[in-house]
């Protein structure tokens, strides 16, 4: 009962904390809010998204519930994650943040990602979890620490980052991130399960290592789909 009180209230500090201090990276909006429409020639377009009628905007536009319940890890990397975004929450639209939830199976890895419009602050609520974010060229320094219950990290715009569960036990984390829409770019998927493929010469030298090692990493990705 303790743990979970911990939790819980673990839980909502840190959505406090994400909703006040992640700085957006989009664009400021010029009114209280723009709940996101699927378009119709009546809508205003603003920056992806058309503008719901503000006279109909209500309560649900702003809502979102589940984040409680543990996800699925049985995948390859075994983790999963439940990303809050503008089309899970309409009236996240032009307020620069969004939310997500990651689960980890034990020895789970949220595999090295970037994401292009966001910072990043995540807070293991539950295991112990090994993150990194990597800077760009020509250092490619890494950031690493263990975290633990309560734990926060940031991963700053644009960086290669990951999660890894390094305990025997399922783990959670939650982050908060600077855009409505911050995007995805997973390394691995991008790299070697692109569509159409990248050339295997072009993946060869890149890294420098036997085309069979590429068409193994080619063959090994397209199997994991």
């Amino acid at each position: 009962m303790m743990n979970g009180l911990r939790y819980f209230l673990a839980t909502v500090a840190f959505m406090a904390l994400a909703s006040s201090f992640v700085s957006a990276y989009d664009p400021s909006p010029l009114q209280a809010f723009c709940v996101a429409l699927d378009g119709s020639k009546n809508d205003v377009f603003v920056n992806g998204k058309f503008c719901k009628n503000p006279k109909l905007v209500n309560a649900d536009d702003f809502f979102f519930t589940g984040l409680n319940i543990p996800r699925n890890t049985s995948n390859a990397v075994g983790s999963n994650v439940t990303l809050i975004n503008v089309d899970m929450i309409p009236g996240l639209n032009t307020l620069g943040i969004s939310f997500a939830r990651i689960d980890y199976a034990p020895n789970g890895l949220n595999p090295p990602h970037t994401h292009p419009r966001a910072s990043e602050i995540l807070m293991c609520a539950e295991g112990t979890l090994m993150v990194g974010s990597v800077t760009s060229n020509p250092n490619n320094q890494l950031f690493t620490k263990i975290l633990h219950l309560g734990d926060l990290f940031v991963f700053p715009i644009g960086l290669i980052h990951f999660q890894f569960n390094m305990g025997e036990t399922h783990a959670v984390a939650f982050s908060g991130l600077g855009s409505h829409n911050p995007s995805l770019i997973v390394m691995a998927s991008a790299l070697f399960g692109s569509d159409p493929p990248i050339s295997i010469e072009v993946l060869e030298k890149a890294f420098q290592v036997d085309k069979n090692v590429i068409k193994e990493l080619l063959m090994a990705q397209f199997m994991g789909k």
